[in-house]
């Protein structure tokens, strides 16, 4: 696929999938995304790629939720299609590779919804987080009724729904929505700054440690900590383990293979 609404970009061990669509605040319509589903792939096939950044293109949005134009075109058919945005960020929040959204200005409704599928939020001074379907008379859609109540709280959640209220990012680091908050100049390398430390870790670690979190989140205890458990068995018996603690009693830097 020739990607036009969406950027693919390595730099290093990172992949940085930007929507493409400053024109109309990088709307998400159904084109763009195909295409991030299209980015994604590359990503996962790449072994060089340890890491996705999601962003959008300029300074103003990050995305600002759904296209509205095709919007006015949904029926109830279209929402319970197996394909769609929902089904898109599901996809996101489950990859193998750790993901970060880079929120450098508005991210609104299904832009926010993106975000919240991501493993790590950070957010430019500038940006403002919300979910204002119910202005249109639908609701967040594309998992926000579910992760915004998670990330947040019911209470919180259920007020950012029910009223619209868009949130700065001072806010949202405040309730947790986001996980820092940096100068739009130094949001780039602050991304960098902390993909590099998740890089440096054990990826097969890094991939089991996301299962365990997710997965955990949605089951009980006792489940969680089986899951916990079996993932641990699996590390307990890879290379990977064997050279991040003979690296440790070595006083070096771990050479890990993913294996």
């Amino acid at each position: 696929m020739v990607l036009q609404n969406v950027e693919y970009v390595k730099k290093d061990k990172l992949a940085f999938i930007t929507i493409n669509r400053p024109e109309v605040r990088n709307a998400l319509n159904k084109e763009t995304l195909d295409e991030i589903m299209d980015a994604m792939g590359r990503a996962s096939e790449d072994a060089e790629v340890g890491l996705v950044v999601f962003t959008g293109k300029g300074e103003k949005s990050f995305a600002a939720g759904a296209d509205i134009n095709q919007l006015k075109e949904k029926s109830a058919v279209d929402a319970l299609k197996p394909e769609g945005m929902q089904q898109v960020y599901d996809k996101i929040e489950s990859f193998e590779k750790p993901t970060i959204a880079m929120i450098n200005g508005y991210a609104l409704g299904g832009g926010c919804e993106l975000a919240m599928a991501c493993d790590i939020r950070i957010a430019s001074t500038n940006a403002k987080l919300g979910l204002p379907e119910l202005n249109l008379s639908i609701i967040p859609g594309a998992g926000g009724t579910q992760r915004l109540a998670r990330l947040v709280g019911k209470g919180k959640a259920l007020e950012m729904i029910l009223t619209g209220k868009v949130i700065d990012a001072d806010e949202a680091l405040q309730y947790g929505l986001v996980t820092e908050v940096v100068a739009p100049e130094e949001l780039q390398d602050k991304v960098e700054e902390v993909s590099k430390k998740i890089l440096a870790k054990g990826p097969l670690a890094v991939q089991l440690a996301k299962v365990s979190v997710h997965m955990g989140a949605e089951t009980d205890m006792k489940t969680g900590l089986m899951l916990e458990k079996l993932s641990q068995a699996i590390l307990f018996n890879s290379e990977d383990k064997n050279e991040g603690t003979k690296a440790f009693l070595e006083k070096r830097s771990a050479v890990f293979q993913g294996k």
